[in-house]
């Protein structure tokens, strides 16, 4: 039996089976580059769904942790530490709102943001006692809560786990009057990500983004984005609302906050709607801690100093009109936003997954999703050279 054979049957044999991993173990990192324990090297087109846009181990991202962990570890909320001041700031200033809560993972922020929705709905809205309504989209994917996957409609997600929590209303994705019609007195928040990443990387039609902002805004709705895997560049700006100005009342954020070092969430509002939390009303015992936080600053510093959202846009726009050029009649179509891009096949050119196995043997490690979509997401410090060879690859495995 292989290393990587008994790596893999002792996770089976001890942990739950809640996961179905391309069968391939990682154990080293540098850049947009992975080692498997036989030692062969692959190109990382998932990225931690999108958790490590600034490459695997940062030299930066990995000096401001080891030099917090010398120094300081973790004093929970119930004491100041000296770190998570200026964490907030850099992090308000970088995505432009005027306050941040810091949590760790992104479904805590989504979670975060929804507890915010609800409150200002009752104490500022002055909706009845129990009676707030969020709306969110079909296919949507913000985490694995048992509130969230409530509101999910996938079957995987949700089956199993109910009674779903009330105070939830779904409507198809990039449907402005399906928007428009939901809204009641009732409705605290329109909940919705930029694209919808786990769907198959679904891009909504041009003006949807600005569209749901001036619906929310004439209703008095506050609009909540969830851009824990489309925010930090990885759409080819900082925000993917950017691309309407779109600005969202409530930005919920994670994933490359923590450089793939650290969890690292939160959300970001201005102080008029943040001010509805009170001490006691929410917490985190590891939220805003210093090593996260010290990690989030470096990972901020980062994205900004290289520009990783012009180089995201750049090799976006460039990766994308390479696959186009395969013209193979298994697909479908290629879409994305920065360097966050699915290829679509056709039903009949089979599973996506068996795809990925053969973009696995060729050194591409990348992800099926809802059995038609392949999806690629690589490090924003991928070089133009490393897209071409996995559009050679590409080619070669749909030429099969």
């Amino acid at each position: 039996m292989s290393r990587t054979d008994e790596i893999i049957e002792m996770d089976n044999r001890f942990g739950a089976h809640n996961y179905h991993p391309i069968p391939v173990v990682i154990s080293r990192a540098e850049g947009p580059w992975v080692w498997d324990v036989e030692g062969k090297k692959y190109l990382d087109c998932l990225s931690a769904y999108s958790a490590v846009n600034q490459g695997h181990r940062h030299p930066h991202i990995v000096k401001a942790m080891k030099d917090q962990v010398d120094r300081l570890d973790l004093t929970s909320r119930a004491f100041h530490n000296d770190v998570m001041g200026e964490f907030l700031k850099k992090l308000t200033r970088f995505c432009g709102f005027e306050k941040a809560l810091p949590m760790n993972t992104g479904a805590e922020a989504v979670e975060t943001g929804i507890k915010l929705a609800r409150k200002w709905g009752y104490e500022v809205k002055g909706i009845p006692k129990d009676k707030a309504e969020i709306i969110v989209c079909s296919d949507n994917f913000h985490g694995r809560t048992t509130t969230i996957v409530g509101f999910s409609s996938d079957p995987d997600a949700y089956e199993g786990f109910g009674p779903a929590t009330p105070g939830f209303k779904m409507i198809p994705f990039d449907d402005l009057d399906a928007l428009k019609g939901a809204i009641t007195d009732n409705t605290a928040a329109f909940l919705v990500e930029p694209i919808q990443g786990e769907a198959g990387v679904k891009v909504p039609s041009e003006g949807y983004l600005s569209g749901i902002r001036q619906i929310c805004t004439d209703n008095n709705v506050l609009l909540l984005l969830d851009e824990v895997q489309t925010g930090f560049c990885r759409t080819g700006k900082r925000f993917c609302w950017m691309y309407e100005d779109a600005r969202p009342d409530v930005l919920l954020v994670g994933k490359a906050l923590g450089g793939g070092l650290y969890p690292v969430s939160g959300i970001l509002a201005d102080g008029e709607l943040m001010d509805v939390f009170t001490p006691g009303t929410h917490g985190s015992t590891f939220g805003g801690n210093p090593i996260g936080s010290a990690v989030a600053m470096a990972s901020l510093g980062v994205l900004e100093d290289e520009e990783l959202d012009i180089r995201a846009s750049e090799l976006g726009e460039y990766f994308m009109s390479r696959l186009r050029e395969i013209g193979s009649d298994r697909i479908k179509e290629v879409r994305g936003r920065g360097l966050l891009v699915a290829i679509e096949l056709f039903e009949s050119a089979g599973k996506a997954r068996e795809y990925c196995y053969k973009l696995k043997d060729r050194g591409i490690l990348a992800k099926d999703t809802h059995d038609t979509t392949i999806r690629f997401a690589p490090a924003l410090t991928v070089e133009k050279a490393d897209l071409d060879w996995v559009v050679d690859q590409v080619r070669a495995v749909l030429e099969e």
